[in-house]
């Protein structure tokens, strides 16, 4: 097991037994979709850091002015607790000296003291891509590692493309890692750069270069089979001690293997210590505040950070999770900063509502005739259209409705009516008009929007923000429409979920009608019936 220890400077030093080595910065960057400046590269870095990896690789200072600005920065405005920072480069060039290799003078320069040196391993490369001997590629990986080390910096070795390598030409690959480790190099890893290997022969394939070598190994494992995670688990069952990961799986093409199931399969499964105690806490909300950075939304379905890893629908597992949460969850999700939710559909039983309604703070009262109503009423609901696993907030009122008797009485619908202007510059003009009732007052509000439904939700916050101001703070966050199947074409049910936010907080609503507006009034409904009652209002009627 790893152990912990602190230097004289306070900061925390994980045993160097075992590293979590993290490229999101480099590798992960090159991911479709992905552009980080430098104030990304440093927001992202410090996440890491608090999270506590081993390592944090930055970039490629020299062949990019971002990245040499990222380091010189990082220096300066990042006070790094756990992590040690890490340049990324190449082995010098053929047929020169890594003494005068421009690239290798910038790593030097970068200021990191760990650098990460990519070589190649497999002959065909060697001979096509850097179009010179194999000899010669065994001097530039013993030049350049020696250089390095005689300038005080810890070496890591990249062997790119070893395993195709490895598969083509077993000695050569094998001469490269045994080359960079007698030259110095700290650890040398092994790399699946397409991505195209399995877990099975990963793991045979490290325990025999371990065995042959005498290097100390680590693993960087692309997604391309859907294998990253597991191969790199793979490889440490063969004795790799070193696993190189990008946060969420960022990077090239699919991705690479991702930091956070791999660490949490190290220390919850193979009972590594391999971050600082307590941190694996703090692996959800790291991950998402860093798909926040790089604008991506957050996969809901990954494993153990995402929103539905420990979610559930099925009324089986619900009525089992109601006896012992661990007959349906391999880990307590608290262990990961995540948690338990229960989702309510058609597919409900009694359990899940009993459960819902606990997690709502909806006391039941263990009333079998209520959760039946409830049970019955959600499976007529979602046979028109309505979804509730995806609308907390209108299930709750729905619950709350049946369990009070009545519905939450903020305001009622006299009607609405929407007119859309085509006009003769190929422009719209959309009007609303609302009549409410609130308070025992009749309200009557217009407004214009950039469409039907916008000018439907300023019509109503007209209406009713002078009796309740509270709904001044709300602002809709998301809204999404799906065309049910139905047999009338263009009349076809519409289904319309919302989010909306207070700023302290979000939920969601759902509506279903005839036609997109009718759909979209029920959600507004429900979105400002909720955050009337979130903001502790108490109902008019």
């Amino acid at each position: 097991m790893t152990t912990e220890a602190t230097d004289t400077d306070g900061y925390t030093v994980l045993d160097d037994g075992f590293h979590v080595f993290d490229t999101t910065l480099r590798d992960g960057a090159q991911r479709e979709g992905i552009n980080l400046t430098v104030a990304d590269k440093l927001t992202i870095a410090r996440h890491l850091d608090e999270f506590g990896v081993g390592f944090i690789e930055g970039g490629w200072p020299g062949a990019n002015p971002r990245d040499t600005e990222f380091f010189a920065r990082a220096r300066q405005e990042i006070d790094f607790r756990h992590a040690q920072l890490v340049a990324f480069g190449a082995t010098r060039r053929p047929n020169a000296v890594a003494a005068d290799d421009p690239q290798v003078k910038a790593l030097l320069e970068s200021g990191a003291q760990v650098i990460t040196l990519v070589a190649k391993s497999h002959d065909r490369h060697v001979e096509l891509a850097l179009r010179t001997t194999l000899d010669e590629n065994l001097e530039m990986v013993r030049d350049t590692v020696s250089h390095l080390r005689s300038h005080g910096r810890r070496v890591f070795v990249d062997c790119e493309h070893f395993f195709d390598g490895y598969r083509a030409n077993p000695a050569y690959a094998k001469a490269v890692v045994r080359t960079a480790h007698e030259a110095g190099a700290d650890v040398v890893i092994l790399c699946d750069t397409n991505g195209g290997m399995l877990p099975a022969q990963v793991q045979a394939v490290v325990a025999t270069v371990l065995a042959d070598t005498g290097a100390r190994l680590g693993i960087h494992a692309q997604d391309d089979t859907g294998c990253a995670v597991a191969n790199t688990l793979a490889a440490v069952d063969a004795g790799a001690t070193h696993v190189q990961c990008t946060a969420n799986g960022y990077g090239e093409r699919v991705g690479n293997a991702n930091l956070f199931p791999v660490v949490a399969a190290l220390e919850l499964k193979y009972g590594k210590q391999v971050l600082p105690p307590g941190a694996l806490r703090e692996m959800t909300r790291i991950s998402h505040a860093i798909a926040e950075v790089v604008n991506l939304t957050p996969s809901t379905h990954q494993p153990y950070v995402g929103v539905s890893a420990f979610a559930h629908k099925a009324g089986l597992h619900a009525s089992a999770i109601k006896v012992d949460p661990d007959l349906y969850q391999h880990i307590d999700p608290e262990q990961v900063g995540n948690t338990m939710r229960m989702l309510v559909s058609d597919m409900a039983g009694r359990a899940s509502v009993e459960l819902k309604g606990r997690e709502l703070g909806v006391d039941l009262g263990g009333d079998r005739e209520l959760v039946g109503r409830v049970v019955e009423r959600v499976k007529e609901r979602e046979l028109r259209g309505y979804t509730y696993e995806a609308a907390d907030a209108s299930f709750e009122l729905l619950l709350r409705a049946e369990a009070d008797g009545r519905v939450l009485g903020y305001f009622r619908t006299e009607s609405w009516r929407v007119i859309v202007e085509d006009r003769p510059d190929g422009s719209h003009a959309n009007e609303a008009t609302v009549k409410l009732w609130a308070k025992g007052e009749r309200i009557v509000a217009t407004a214009e929007g950039n469409g039907p439904v916008n000018a439907l939700d300023r019509a109503m916050r007209v209406g009713l923000e002078r009796i309740y101001p509270q709904l001044a703070k709300l602002e809709l966050v998301d809204y999404r429409v799906r065309i049910l199947e139905g047999r009338h074409g263009t009349g076809s049910t519409t289904r319309v979920l919302t989010t909306t936010g207070d700023g302290t907080g979000e939920w969601s609503t759902v509506g279903v009608g005839d036609n997109i507006i009718a759909a979209s009034w029920q959600a507004l409904e429900d979105a400002y019936t909720y955050g009337l009652l979130r903001a502790g209002v108490e109902p008019a009627e």
